[in-house]
């Protein structure tokens, strides 16, 4: 790897880490911690023995408006064989800001993963999976600013997305770098319904339409890379590295027309959609013994699209978990 890109990276980490800016985390739906696709993999010139593991991942995530988000998971990896493992990830989310207030269970992702080439230097590794939603993305709640009636909330808030998504992709590894891509297409639309005047009675209207509308959304397709340099010692670890998304089709919804009635409201391709977020991130990790290891993620945002109706856009976003490997 050349050396200009080692320079490039270290200086995008010292800038992220120590400057507080605008800042994004993953803004993808899910698939840039899965299989492959995951960050901050070790590489060992033998395939790993210890192919099983239990993390649990706490995470919290500013977004572009009032909503914080807090994320519980629950990451499991069972290895078949030295070339094989699944990947089962449960997460519970809750989501707080000026609008309200929304908590539940997130979407399951389940992936395998298959070691397609290892080597004395590197190893190549692919990635099949899915996204199983567990709500409609229609989550509903009563408070003050709803007027008293049960009304939904913004994707910002929803703990599901509401979609069925395919997943796959790619990484290479070795002891210094790991570069990976990866898609997902959402197969279905969501029934998220929230609209400006789903909070009648907020009092700064001019915030509300800050909030990007897209009734029954239907995502546009991601494409991701990710570029890590990694440092290892004994115990401890850290890596820097960029983490660009392309949505590379426009997100599909009904389009509001507040000149017609509701029900005469027609689908469309949504301007503003498609384009790259791009994310600089760093992490620090330190491993206790052969089983448990600790690790914390940042993430910080560096350029982000024009129009997010779903509501995975960061501000800026922590990680850190606990890790068993058995």
């Amino acid at each position: 790897m050349p050396r200009a890109i080692s320079i490039f990276l270290m200086c995008i980490g010292s800038t992220f880490l120590y400057i507080q800016s605008y800042g994004q985390g993953c803004s993808d739906a899910g698939f840039c911690t899965m299989g492959a696709m995951r960050p901050d993999q070790a590489y060992s010139k033998r395939i790993a023995l210890k192919l099983r593991s239990l993390e649990v991942n706490f995470y919290r995530g500013k977004s572009l408006l009032t909503p914080v988000i807090y994320v519980t998971t629950i990451d499991m990896t069972v290895g078949l064989n030295d070339r094989n493992y699944f990947q089962v990830k449960l997460p519970y989310q809750k989501a707080s800001g000026s609008l309200g207030e929304l908590a539940g269970m997130g979407d399951i992702s389940l992936s395998f993963t298959h070691t397609l080439k290892h080597t004395e230097n590197w190893s190549l590794n692919g990635t099949l999976g899915t996204k199983i939603p567990m709500g409609d993305g229609n989550a509903k709640t009563v408070n003050e600013n709803t007027g008293g009636v049960e009304a939904p909330l913004h994707m910002y808030y929803q703990p599901s997305l509401g979609s069925v998504d395919a997943i796959a992709g790619l990484s290479w590894i070795n002891d210094k770098w790991m570069m990976a891509t990866g898609i997902q297409i959402a197969m279905t639309r969501n029934k998220n319904q929230f609209l400006w005047s789903s909070v009648p009675d907020y009092p700064n209207p001019t915030y509300v339409q800050k909030y990007n509308t897209g009734p029954e959304l239907l995502r546009g397709i991601d494409v991701m890379l990710r570029v890590e340099r990694n440092f290892r010692f004994t115990n401890w670890n850290f890596s820097i590295g960029v983490l660009p998304i392309w949505r590379i089709t426009k997100d599909n919804t009904i389009v509001p027309d507040p000149t017609t009635p509701k029900d005469e409201w027609k689908r469309g391709d949504r301007e503003g959609t498609t384009g790259m977020a791009l994310t600089a991130l760093g992490s620090f990790g330190y491993r206790f013994d052969v089983n448990s290891s600790l690790k914390l993620i940042r993430g910080q945002k560096i350029t982000d699209r024009e129009f997010n109706p779903d509501g995975l856009t960061r501000h800026s976003v922590w990680s850190f978990s606990y890790v068993y490997q058995f």
